[in-house]
């Protein structure tokens, strides 16, 4: 609720519609039992999502579907950029309709049957019920030119997968705007500082599902099969649900309060085509109690909130260029693995090793992730612990701006080193160094250097992670109006997919004949492309933006510094 100002009454909303939240209030013991169980839930869901995301060019680079490398890779792009921004839908319909709690438990349900559904399309028989019989290709060395004819241009299954992957984005999209400031409602009340430690322990239960999840489903799915590592995902979403409602007696839980998108939008509409003064207008300068219509937020909050937001969003949508860099990760970074000398995990002496398929295993590609997520499983709870309160006490604390500027600088130092390796790993190809591997079912023809040498560019993205990531999401948080941090939160995750998305449409322009991912048909392998250069123009972009974020940065937090800004935030922050 807003601080009360001498001379200053409540407005109607706050008199008509005050936030009344349900649950035990009293002992700090219960808010922790509470977030815990939102922390583990968290965990669940992203390992169910990981074991997704991880081996998903893997998957439709395997004979069942025969996908190319960056049709594998764009679909891995286009299915992680729709999770982060279908985020306002699922933050809109709690606002409006259903309340955190409800809009959670129904995300988590379509979740399971949308993780049930990925599952049939595994199985022959469910391969050919929602897909038909998959079009006779004939199996050739790769095409030497670039002006090869493709047997056919839409992939394999491609409208199922694809409506599938739609339905997975819009149930994690949906759980996760909730979840963090659902999460967040449980500690409240605790103070600023727990929050600020609730968001770190949120990020490490995100990367100890990614463990989980990595560790386990991603070895699965590689080495033994993907119907076992797909089930497991389904057993992990069920879990979370059935965890989820065994802790609702604990849960703070708030009804909707309604959704200022409307208002938001008519007021940028004013700013941008002012009129004549209407009878909205004229309200705004009415007081409180003189408003004919008393439900809802007065116009002043309304343009408070407003001007917030005008204030907030210049320095998200700065961020989208490190989003670009950071799902790299989870796709050409991939890519990019598939094609380096993986070492198996049991050694052989059959010279039949190659052809078997359970002659040996090799450690899955989808395991460099861990480099990033150890970083931060470590990080975390040291700067928690450690370095946080030191320099608090020294006064040296750096803003959540300051921070994210850093967290954009290893993004950059990260896609910088993956083009590095990708140029060393092309100078082979271009050599005709290449070695055979037989990866589950498929074979790739990789350059002769280890996939060691990807560790360094997972460190970095890890490291910029602890720093862009997690003070984004204490920035959003914090910093939105009490009524409108739903729709903010949305905005981060939703800028967040368009990051990806943008990723994703620079791979496919650059697929386009003649462009750097223009490799020919040659089933996933991608030795005839220069995504060396991809990287370094991700690198160009990334730069750029990061001094433009600077000035936005500097700006935003000398006006943020003005006694009569500080006024106004405060008032409506609460």
């Amino acid at each position: 609720m807003s601080t009360p100002i001498a001379q200053e009454q409540p407005s109607r909303s706050e008199e008509r519609r005050p936030l009344v939240a349900r649950g035990p209030r009293g002992p700090r013991r219960w808010r922790r039992t509470a977030a815990a169980a939102v922390l583990l839930v968290e965990m669940l869901e992203r390992a169910a999502f990981f074991g997704v995301t991880s081996n998903l060019v893997l998957y439709l680079n395997s004979l069942n579907f025969n996908w190319e490398g960056e049709q594998a890779s764009r679909a891995t792009l286009l299915f992680l950029g729709a999770s982060y921004l279908l985020s306002p839908v699922g933050g809109w319909l709690a606002d409006v309709y259903l309340g955190r709690f409800l809009t959670i438990s129904l995300s988590l349900v379509l979740y399971l049957a949308a993780s049930g559904l990925l599952l049939t399309t595994i199985t022959y028989d469910g391969r050919r019920s929602f897909c038909g019989e998959m079009p006779l290709s004939p199996l050739e060395p790769a095409c030497p030119s670039p002006d090869c004819p493709g047997s056919w241009s839409s992939p394999y299954c491609a409208t199922t997968l694809y409506l599938v992957l739609l339905l997975l984005a819009l149930a994690a999209s949906s759980v996760r705007s909730n979840l963090t400031s659902f999460g967040a409602d449980q500690v409240m009340d605790l103070g600023r500082d727990a929050t600020r430690r609730f968001f770190n322990w949120f990020y490490w239960s995100i990367n100890l599902g990614a463990v989980l999840s990595l560790l386990v489903v991603a070895f699965i799915e590689q080495n033994i099969s993907f119907l076992w590592g797909y089930s497991i995902i389904v057993g992990l979403v069920g879990l979370a649900f059935f965890i989820f409602l065994f802790a609702t007696p604990v849960f703070i839980t708030k009804p909707p309060t309604g959704s200022q998108v409307s208002s938001m939008l008519k007021l940028a509409f004013q700013k941008c085509c002012p009129r004549h003064p209407s009878r909205d207008s004229e309200g705004a300068l009415l007081l409180p109690d003189q408003r004919s219509h008393p439900w809802g937020p007065s116009p002043q909050e309304d343009m408070a909130n407003f001007q917030v937001l005008v204030k907030l969003l210049p320095v998200m949508v700065t961020l989208v260029p490190y989003w670009m860099v950071y799902f790299q990760m989870q796709s050409t970074y991939v890519l990019q693995g598939l094609h380096l000398h993986i070492p198996n995990i049991f050694q052989t002496n059959s010279s039949l090793a190659l052809r078997s398929e359970n002659s040996n295993f090799r450690i899955p590609e989808a395991w460099l992730l861990l480099a990033n997520v150890v970083v931060v499983l470590v990080l975390v709870p040291v700067k928690d612990h450690l370095i946080d309160p030191l320099l608090l006490r020294c006064k040296l604390l750096p803003s959540a701006l300051q921070k994210m500027a850093l967290g954009m600088f290893f993004g950059f130092t990260s896609i910088i080193a993956a083009g590095v390796l990708e140029k060393e790993r092309l100078r082979y190809i271009k050599n005709n160094q290449t070695v055979p591997q037989l990866i589950g079912k498929d074979l790739y023809y990789a350059a002769p250097l280890s996939i060691w040498w990807q560790i360094p560019q997972y460190l970095l993205i890890g490291i910029s992670e602890i720093f862009a990531s997690i003070p984004g999401l204490e920035f959003a948080y914090s910093e939105a109006p009490r009524s409108m941090q739903g729709a903010i939160m949305g905005i981060f995750f939703c800028l967040s997919g368009v990051g990806s998305l943008l990723g994703s449409g620079l791979v496919a322009l650059l697929s386009l004949p003649g462009g750097w991912m223009h490799c020919p048909k040659d089933f996933g392998n991608i030795n005839n492309c220069q995504m060396d250069f991809y990287f370094f123009l991700l690198a160009g972009i990334q730069a750029v933006t990061a001094v433009l974020f600077l000035w936005i940065a500097g700006h935003y937090e000398r006006t943020r510094q003005n006694p009569a800004s500080q006024n106004v935030s405060s008032r409506i922050r609460g």
